[in-house]
């Protein structure tokens, strides 16, 4: 039934001038709209929606992540603006913070000024 139906996904955050400043300075995402409510942020084929709430409680999972066709040039990129990537002793990541899955795709993570995990992956 929904298949077809176009997808949002939302996020939340308690300072829409910080989640501003990071999903469109350092992420480079295009605002569409703001109000009292949220921030809509374009992203390749749905929009993102961060919810202004007065608490937020992070995940410790991914909450929203990206399919690139370059990890290594994007973790890089993404670090010159900024942007720190995740360290977890429970797995073997490189020395710009990615994993290689089992079956061969590639995965870095990053937080949020409120701590959403996010991240970027590559398929092998």
């Amino acid at each position: 039934m929904l298949s077809t139906a176009p997808i949002t996904a939302f996020l939340s955050t308690t300072s829409a001038r910080q989640a501003k400043a990071f999903y469109g300075t350092t992420l480079g995402l295009r605002l569409l709209g703001e109000d009292d409510f949220a921030l809509v942020f374009a992203a390749q084929g749905a929009p993102v929606r961060i919810q202004n709430v007065k608490a937020v409680t992070p995940q410790p999972f991914t909450a929203l992540g990206w399919q690139v066709t370059s990890i290594r040039r994007s973790v890089r990129a993404l670090a010159k603006r900024g942007v720190k990537f995740e360290r977890y002793s429970f797995m073997e990541q490189d020395e710009d913070g990615i994993w290689l899955a089992p079956g061969g795709t590639m995965v870095a993570w990053f937080k949020d000024p409120e701590e959403h995990v996010l991240s970027l992956s590559q398929a092998g």
